[in-house]
């Protein structure tokens, strides 16, 4: 039974997942995962089976609601789409005014992350360190891919959607960074700014079902292979700080359809050196200071999810 103390810090969580899920370099899985309730998002989602649909169909919703943690997924849900509402003009003004001083916090918060999921590893061994090592480069790679032009059918738009949200709840692999990637980040934020029904429904029902199939294999991993899993995903975060390094320098660009110019290829440069390189200012002093708040920050919220994850795991 969830208290309203416990529902009230799940909305919360959902508040962080939908911040960093609207940052194209941050995942909303990380934050699930810091704050202890990844796993009982991954058992709730994969709830929804066929089992779940013939409950709902007889009309016992107590017992589907329950089946499905419904209380937990409503108030997370919540969350996630009041910050989307309310964050994500703010994360995309100051993406375009400080954007040094954002990608600092994130850069704190995503490497006291990995440090807080990687301690919690026991008995590392070799097999566990190649995990990570495999994560890392996975990371790694991900983080150069370059957007591409991509195609506006029904059918990219879908796939697009079933990419993206098997992202968004893996911790480390950013969702938004996915559609960036896929070229359909600006398309989709211009569409939900725009209201464009048919767009938005495509693209929610490509989440819905790379969501439900993309959880069974996620809550597999974690059952049958948990530490290792846990090794390589905390390898994907370390490997996704090459995205998030505050200070870097557009090396080519690209012209979209829509006649905006655009990064396509960027190098990391030193704090230092970025001022000559770029022109820009590096915000050295503000950048530190936020670095180190993400980082305490993801403290604050492990401590909290410590607190009172025993109570909210009891379904």
């Amino acid at each position: 039974m969830n208290t309203p103390r416990q529902l009230f810090l799940i909305f919360l969580r959902g508040i962080a997942m939908g911040a960093a899920d609207a940052v194209p370099g941050v995942s909303g899985g990380t934050v699930a995962l810091i704050t202890g309730i990844y796993s009982r998002l991954i058992q709730a989602i994969r709830a929804f089976d066929a089992e779940a649909i013939g409950l709902f169909l007889k009309g016992k919703w107590v017992i589907f609601w329950k089946k499905i943690d419904g209380s937990f997924l409503v108030s997370l849900l919540a969350g996630v789409l009041a910050s989307l509402v309310a964050l994500s003009r703010v994360i995309l003004y100051l993406l375009a005014t400080y954007p040094e001083v954002l990608w600092s916090f994130f850069f704190g918060l995503i490497v006291a992350s990995a440090w807080i999921i990687g301690k919690n590893i026991k008995g590392w061994s070799v097999g566990l360190i190649l995990s990570l090592l495999i994560g890392t480069i996975t990371g790694y790679l991900i983080t150069i891919l370059s957007p591409a032009e991509t195609p506006e059918t029904v059918l990219y738009i879908f796939a697009s959607g079933m990419i993206a949200i098997c992202a968004m709840i893996l911790p480390g692999i950013s969702g938004s960074f996915i559609l960036l990637i896929l070229g359909k980040y600006d398309f989709i934020l211009k569409a939900l700014k725009e209201f464009n029904i048919w767009v938005i429904l495509t693209f929610v029902s490509g989440c819905l079902i790379g969501l439900l199939a993309f959880s069974h294999v996620i809550h597999w991993l974690l059952r049958k292979y948990h530490t290792i899993t846990m090794a390589f995903l905390t390898g994907i975060m370390l490997g996704s700080l090459n995205k998030v390094w505050p200070w870097k320098q557009i090396l080519t660009t690209y012209t979209d359809r829509h006649g905006e110019v655009k990064a396509l290829t960027e190098a990391n440069v030193l704090p230092q050196n970025y001022e000559a390189l770029t022109g820009n200012e590096a915000h050295l002093l503000m950048s530190v200071i936020f670095a180190f708040v993400g980082f305490v920050l993801v403290y604050v919220i492990d401590y909290l999810g410590q607190s009172s994850e025993p109570q909210e795991m009891q379904k």
